[in-house]
């Protein structure tokens, strides 16, 4: 099951998918600290605990580590918007009240993404 990210952990991986590059708890930090008061301590944790979900890896860079993502932001939203759909009792009902709000570009992007995944086959039938 996919859990949407906390605030602080989606502040963090924002950095982390922006960068698309191994990143320090120090880089994340600094970065922070332009928007709020945090203590490295604090990055370090989320960071971890990122690590220790899935959504991140690391390795080791001297007494550090560097961490990257395991997946794309796009692989992530997919698989909350795939969840979300998942959960419903009637998904044709929730898919036609979902692009109901959507705006004339997100629904351009649809059918763009429509065409390039290109015709499904119907799951065989026993």
């Amino acid at each position: 099951m996919v859990r949407p990210l906390g605030e602080l952990e989606n502040a963090v991986m924002t950095r982390v998918w922006e960068w698309n590059r191994p990143v320090t708890v120090r880089e994340v930090l600094l970065d922070l600290r332009s928007d709020r008061e945090i203590a490295y301590t604090t990055v370090m944790t989320v960071l971890d605990k990122l690590y220790r979900k899935g959504w991140l890896r690391r390795e080791r860079d001297g007494r550090a580590y560097r961490y990257a993502p395991v997946a794309t932001r796009e692989a992530y939203t997919a698989a909350l918007m795939h969840e979300a759909w998942a959960t419903s009792d009637n998904p044709a009902a929730a898919l036609v009240h979902f692009f109901g709000m959507m705006s004339a570009p997100q629904r351009e992007a649809l059918a763009d993404a429509l065409r390039v995944a290109g015709p499904q086959e119907p799951p065989a039938t026993r």
